[in-house]
């Protein structure tokens, strides 16, 4: 929590709004308020497991789901919080790949069996979630057998460095990789969407700078962030 001679705000944010965070909202932020924002960005199980180890972020953005435990262990204010934007699950090649049909459960499933490797997070929503489709798909032995697993981070990193044909992450998180090409998202029926929410933390209740903060993440110019970041807005 800041003090009077210290205008730093911690913030703990999930990967899926980076982008809007760094190219947008925070440099705006810290202009209008004269604070500076100190973040950490990592998939939201990676901030928790941070939290479970003593961290105490002033400001903390992550799975909507995940704040209620916190609530309730009296490290995140309830009433403070807010939801921010979702985003869906999509798949990105490399630009001179021919572009995957990925228009039906059946066509993405043909299409994952038949890469050298996808790449998707052991760690992050979206990854948590695609090893789960995989079994529901019935091929998850035959694509995880030579898939590329990555800890925590941009998927499709792997695909521009070579390691993987298709990377599985977040719509917003594939954005962010410029050098990819972004397929689309998975077909409406095996979907999954993640909603992301911005609250205090319980030692930050009544911090000028962090409150200014949370203000800043739900104003008018960060909902056009998100959307420019591949992100949707409630």
């Amino acid at each position: 929590m800041s003090t009077p001679h210290d205008n730093r705000v911690s913030l703990f944010s999930t990967l899926a709004v980076k982008g809007a965070l760094d190219f947008t909202i925070l440099p705006r932020y810290e202009r209008d308020s004269g604070a500076r924002a100190e973040s950490t960005f990592d998939p939201t199980n990676v901030l928790l497991d941070k939290i479970e180890s003593g961290a105490r972020p002033d400001v903390m953005i992550g799975v909507s789901s995940s704040f209620d435990r916190l609530v309730t262990a009296g490290i995140i204010d309830g009433p403070s919080r807010k939801s921010i934007a979702r985003t869906g699950v999509g798949l990105a090649v490399s630009p001179e790949t021919p572009t995957p049909d990925i228009s039906s459960p059946e066509a993405l499933a043909s299409t994952l069996k038949q890469a050298r490797s996808v790449a998707y997070s052991r760690t992050g929503a979206s990854g948590v979630y695609f090893a789960e489709l995989l079994l529901a798909l019935g091929i998850s032995h035959e694509v995880n057998s030579r898939a590329t697993i990555v800890e925590k981070g941009f998927t499709a990193l792997a695909v521009v460095d070579g390691r993987a044909d298709l990377a599985i992450q977040q719509l917003s998180e594939l954005r962010f990789v410029p050098e990819v090409q972004i397929v689309g998202p998975l077909p409406e029926s095996i979907q999954h969407y993640t909603e992301f929410s911005a609250a205090l933390g319980t030692h930050a209740v009544g911090d000028r700078n962090a409150t200014a903060l949370i203000t800043a993440l739900t104003t008018d110019y960060a909902r056009t962030a998100y959307a420019d970041a591949g992100l949707e807005v409630p």
